[in-house]
């Protein structure tokens, strides 16, 4: 094997390490913080739980003990949103989406999450701008960009 093959074999693999890492990372509640630094309450774990279940009353219930007890976690906050928004209380989770927003303006879940409710909502400007945010996030993509794309294609399509 040539130095220049062995070069290049080395550099596909730590490319291909590199973008495995980035979706195993970005799996979950997206936010900058790895598994590591993220709070784990029981009210959080709890809360997970019954967003995995789609209980959304008692995912509300958790979160909301959760942000009592710890208001800079942008994560529950998501959380939240995410939940009110499956009950279509869409002013409970646009609140709460701006709040995780203004905790951490780089967290890729909420404005994916948020976007998604502007697009329910009727607003497609607004989930644009949180679109653009997550293009200019997400270097080499990521699943929340690549999700919100999808739904404001399939709301444009709707709409034609």
């Amino acid at each position: 094997m040539t130095f220049r093959k062995f070069i290049l074999a080395i550099f596909t693999v730590f490319a291909a390490q590199l973008l495995a890492a980035q979706i195993v990372f970005s799996a979950g509640s997206s936010s900058s913080t790895t598994e590591a630094e993220a709070p784990k309450s029981a009210d959080f774990a709890a809360g997970k739980a019954a967003i995995d279940a789609e209980q959304w009353e008692a995912a509300i219930a958790a979160f909301t003990k959760v942000t009592t007890d710890e208001p800079k976690n942008a994560d529950a906050y998501n959380y939240l949103g995410y939940a009110n928004r499956k009950l279509k209380n869409y002013d409970a989770a646009f609140e709460n989406y701006n709040n995780a927003l203004a905790i951490n303006p780089d967290h890729k879940g909420a404005n994916e999450y948020i976007g998604e409710a502007y697009l329910q909502t009727g607003n497609l400007k607004m989930a644009e701008e949180h679109l653009l945010k997550l293009d200019a996030l997400c270097f080499f993509g990521c699943p929340e960009y690549t999700m919100l794309k999808r739904a404001v294609e399939d709301y444009k399509a709707k709409q034609s």
